[in-house]
């Protein structure tokens, strides 16, 4: 589902007036995203005529009905297809209360709009040749993705922002997907971090799987630096998902988080079990508190060292410092935090 682009990247480096946080002057760039309704239009749908609804739907989205039918639905989408008939007129009547609990809370899309058009200024200050555009919004299953690139623009499920204190999301079924420490994060203020996180996998894919521990974790630091420079506005903990209390204890502890890594853990180790345990989605971190720790702490450590690195090489290009081996942002950033 994700749209390929081609991107050229300056030779020269862009000089433009800052704001107070050292956050470039996009004021001058132009951008519009429009919001598409594919939710409303589909739960539009008559249960009585289920084959010309979808072909109507198909009239209104011809650049995501197959996307969404195939990909989110897992049917073919054939109007002529019993199939496809049967599921989405089964997905249309379990679904259609949790629609219309999201047609309420989305009824007006505008600031959302304004939003992602502001955080899209940012990436085409840095990325001049990135092609943006729309955002559809859908509801989908509640597994299906939150954000999802493609061809024309950025997909958003808004199954996964209805709030945290949406019931469903404190079912048993629910929570079998998703634990609360995930769950947790289901909610509006996350969409534009989690629209901007599937842009820069999209810049910049992640290509750090089979690399030694501390490379990963350095890999996956360059994302979370580079969504600093898209949302530079954004408060830490929706872009890093972590409380402000985990925030805290982390800042508060860093030499102490490292001294444990670099004591207890061989940096290059390859072992998918001690990558486990500091990168990817946890409530805490094996072998610190459970109560304030964060899991995917080792992203937290590369994005300091990240930094680090950024810090000593001042007026480096953003696009030179993602493209700058992880290896070498070690060696040059000389982490060590007290």
């Amino acid at each position: 589902m994700k749209k390929t682009v081609i991107f050229f990247l300056l030779g020269f480096a862009l000089f433009s007036c800052k704001d107070k946080s050292g956050a470039p002057d996009v004021s001058g760039i132009s951008v519009n995203i429009p919001v598409e309704r594919f939710d409303q239009h589909f739960f539009s749908i008559d249960t009585n005529d289920i084959s010309g609804g979808l072909r109507k739907l198909q009239q209104q989205h011809p650049d995501f009905y197959t996307d969404f039918m195939q990909n989110i639905l897992g049917v073919s989408g054939s109007d002529t297809s019993q199939h496809t008939l049967e599921i989405t007129r089964e997905f249309l009547r379990g679904y259609a209360p949790v629609q219309q609990y999201l047609g309420t809370t989305f009824k007006n899309t505008d600031r959302l709009q304004q939003e992602l058009e502001q955080a899209y200024r940012y990436v085409k200050y840095y990325f001049p040749q990135y092609k943006t555009g729309k955002a559809i919004l859908f509801t989908g299953p509640f597994d299906a993705p939150g954000v999802a690139s493609t061809n024309a623009g950025i997909a958003i499920g808004l199954q996964q922002y209805a709030g945290s204190r949406y019931p469903e999301y404190q079912a048993p079924v629910f929570q079998e997907m998703f634990p609360t420490y995930i769950s947790r994060r289901f909610s509006r203020e996350y969409i534009v971090p989690n629209c901007m996180k599937a842009v820069c996998e999209e810049i910049f894919p992640d290509r750090s799987a089979g690399k030694p521990l501390i490379e990963q974790m350095i890999e996956k630091g360059k994302q979370w630096y580079l969504l600093d420079q898209f949302l530079p506005g954004s408060p830490d903990s929706v872009k890093t998902g972590f409380t402000q209390k985990q925030l805290d204890w982390c800042r508060e502890n860093e030499g102490l988080i490292w001294s444990y890594i670099v004591k207890n853990e061989d940096l290059n180790s390859l072992s998918p079990a001690v990558i486990q345990t500091y990168i990817g989605d946890a409530p805490f971190t094996q072998g610190f508190s459970q109560e304030q720790s964060p899991g995917n702490l080792g992203q937290w450590i590369g994005w300091q060292i990240v930094k680090k690195f950024a810090g000593k090489k001042e007026g480096i290009r953003v696009q030179e410092l993602m493209q700058t081996a992880a290896a070498s942002i070690n060696e040059e950033a000389k982490y060590k935090p007290k």
